[in-house]
């Protein structure tokens, strides 16, 4: 027979287990699990700030050749665009299905892959002109995608990343995210830099630096303070949209119905607690 104490001890440390095990929220993740931060927070400086169409809902961002693409989303909105980096005017524009609420994007092989949400089809286009030219199934929520080597990474707004055949889309292997032994929930838009896999984590405008090859994370990239909450319309919504440009080493970033395009240098072996930096170019 249980005493009472035995009950409330019972209960107790079922309720700690419960907390330890909570999944990890963005640039929180360290206060989250009740542990100091052991990954590096990087210290980065606004180097430009681009307009932005203040009606896309940015779902994903990808630089090639010089040239930005970006996919946004909403039922009846979602487009895939070619974006003039200096004014943010719309080079081109493919509209999608009103059906079809657009995702993450990435280049593999020359060509531009576009994720849908719920519709379990990855879009194929040629760049520059925008002209579809194919489309893959997968099963689940589309969210965010990158290319690593010859395979795509996707994410589906959990903590799992998996890895796929560009050709058929057929999974190769998968990873469970974490902060030391924490799942990192909510894992949306994706980008490769530096041999890391970077991740929009929603809700939040923090970026995670993963290591693609143990799944844990190494690193944040707290923009909290880029485009603050309180200074936002009704309808802007959280940071979403990755894009790097390794010719000039430089990050660019923006959000859904966000205003503005960041380009951010970023100092990716640093590790300070002061985590922003403004230049007079803004």
């Amino acid at each position: 027979m249980l005493t009472f104490s035995a009950v409330v001890l019972g209960t107790l440390i079922w309720m700690e287990n419960i907390v330890s095990l909570s999944p990890a929220r963005g640039c929180e993740a360290p206060k989250v699990i009740s542990q100091p931060s052991q990954e590096s927070i990087h210290p980065y400086q606004v180097v430009k700030r681009y307009p932005h169409d203040k009606q896309a809902f940015t779902q994903g961002l990808v630089f090639k050749e010089g040239d930005l693409y970006e996919s946004t989303g909403l039922y009846g909105h979602s487009s895939l665009r070619k974006v003039e980096l200096g004014t943010g005017r719309v080079l081109a524009l493919r509209r999608l299905d009103p059906q079809v609420f657009g995702e993450g994007l990435t280049v593999v092989k020359g060509r531009l892959m576009q994720l849908t949400w719920q519709a379990e089809k990855a879009l194929i286009y040629r760049p520059n002109s925008l002209q579809p030219t194919g489309k893959l199934r997968y099963h689940g929520e589309g969210w965010g995608l990158t290319t690593v080597g010859d395979q795509l990474v996707m994410s589906n707004g959990t903590n799992v990343l998996v890895w796929r055949n560009p050709d058929t889309f057929v999974i190769e292997k998968s990873r469970r995210i974490r902060v030391r032994e924490h799942p990192l929930q909510g894992l949306n838009e994706l980008e490769y830099v530096k041999s890391k896999i970077l991740a929009n984590v929603w809700p939040g405008d923090c970026i995670a630096e993963i290591d693609p090859q143990s799944g844990q994370v190494t690193g944040w990239l707290d923009l909290n303070g880029l485009y603050p909450a309180a200074s936002r319309r009704d309808d802007a919504d959280v940071l979403n949209g990755i894009a790097y440009d390794p010719e000039n080493d430089y990050l660019y970033v923006t959000g859904k119905r966000w205003p503005y395009l960041y380009q951010l240098a970023v100092d990716w072996k640093a590790n300070h607690q002061k985590k922003i930096f403004k230049s007079d170019s803004m």
